[in-house]
């Protein structure tokens, strides 16, 4: 296919901590043959993303083009692709490679191998830089390309590849998916409001608990919760004790943890989704003598993935979207820190991003 399908990529990249971003010019490799190249159209802004730019977790390579929730339309394939074709809806998540050979691999759990490779920041195996979505398109091998439904927008469904299965994996993972069960969620942002979502398609009862009462009405008249906790509220928490089979935390402030134990049945799970860049305090008594466990998640594996997106199409699960342009990247960004969106920005790539000087 030679160099003919070498093709000059566009993008928004930060080039140090400051967590500016700025137009950037790239190279995206040829299309291999298990390769899907498409083009952009959508990009969701993660609140990964913001500590990346930042180098919050100390693993960040500049220059960083962040973007992990993409989805677009396939312009071309490699000769022995199989899963998709021209004109197809797909999306990358936040693995674009693994080793394909590890335990955790083989059982359809790449998210957990010692060698993955995510979207942005991480050596490719030609060890090139991996490059996010804030760009005009995207090659990726295709087992590790997600089939986006018909019947979902592309721009609310972005947030599913990296919000919806950070929510669902666990549930399904630990059984907390079972109709009936009393399930907590921490936090309503981007992937709390998710959650709800499905684990009300699950036939759960839902509780979202939050610092505070201002989104009461938002979590029950709008998406769906069966009851709202606030954590800060002594006698609400006592009233809900022992009564929810899990609770999944995704909070990526540093918070206190015992509250939320103490909400738990016997044998509760409570399960770590957001990613506090400082320790949180883990009280040990509750687990010893109610056997309760504090468990963490990562995302999913790519057949998990797919699943998940499937029954956001059967149930018309979608993320609460704000579509931005790329010349609010930076404000969206700053927005992102003070917790001040409802409940995902979304890039309009296709239509906004273009190559020439915009920020």
């Amino acid at each position: 296919m030679g160099k003919v399908l070498e093709k000059e990529a566009f993008g928004l990249a930060a080039k140090d901590n400051s967590g500016v971003l700025s137009p950037f010019s790239f190279s995206r490799r040829e299309t291999g043959e298990k390769d899907v190249r498409f083009k952009v159209l959508f990009c969701g802004i993660c609140h990964s993303d913001l500590h990346m730019v930042k180098n919050e977790w100390g693993s960040s390579i500049y220059p960083v083009v962040p973007g992990h929730e993409i989805v677009g339309v396939v312009t071309e394939v490699g000769a022995k692709v199989t899963k998709f074709k021209t004109g197809d809806n797909v999306g990358v998540g936040c693995l674009v490679g693994s080793c394909g050979s590890c335990d955790n691999c083989t059982e359809g759990m790449e998210n957990y191998c010692p060698k993955l490779i995510q979207t942005y920041g991480f050596k490719y195996y030609d060890d090139t830089i991996t490059c996010g979505g804030y760009s005009d398109h995207m090659v990726c091998d295709e087992g590790f390309v997600i089939r986006i439904p018909d019947n979902l927008p592309m721009d609310a469904a972005a947030p599913l590849l990296c919000a919806g299965i950070t929510v669902y994996s666990p549930m399904k993972y630990h059984g907390l998916d079972k109709p009936g069960m009393h399930i907590g969620v921490v936090g309503l942002g981007g992937l709390g409001h998710v959650g709800v979502k499905f684990a009300k398609a699950m036939g759960c009862k839902v509780t979202v608990i939050s610092t505070s009462e201002g989104k009461r009405d938002e979590a029950i008249n709008r998406l769906g919760a069966d009851t709202f906790l606030v954590s800060r509220d002594p006698k609400q928490v006592k009233d809900a004790m022992g009564t929810m089979d899990g609770i999944i935390d995704t909070v990526s402030a540093t918070h206190p943890l015992l509250p939320l134990l103490g909400l738990l049945k016997h044998k509760g799970k409570l399960v770590m989704v957001g990613a506090p860049v400082k320790p949180l305090e883990l009280p040990v008594l509750p687990l010893i003598f109610e056997r309760k466990m504090v468990v963490g998640s990562l995302i999913g594996g790519i057949k998990e993935t797919q699943e998940m997106m499937d029954m956001a199409a059967k149930h018309n699960i979608t993320a609460d979207i704000e579509l931005i342009s790329a010349d609010y990247v930076n404000t969206a960004m700053e927005r992102l820190e003070k917790a001040d969106v409802r409940y995902r920005f979304v890039i309009d790539v296709a239509n906004t991003l273009k190559p020439s000087p915009i920020l």
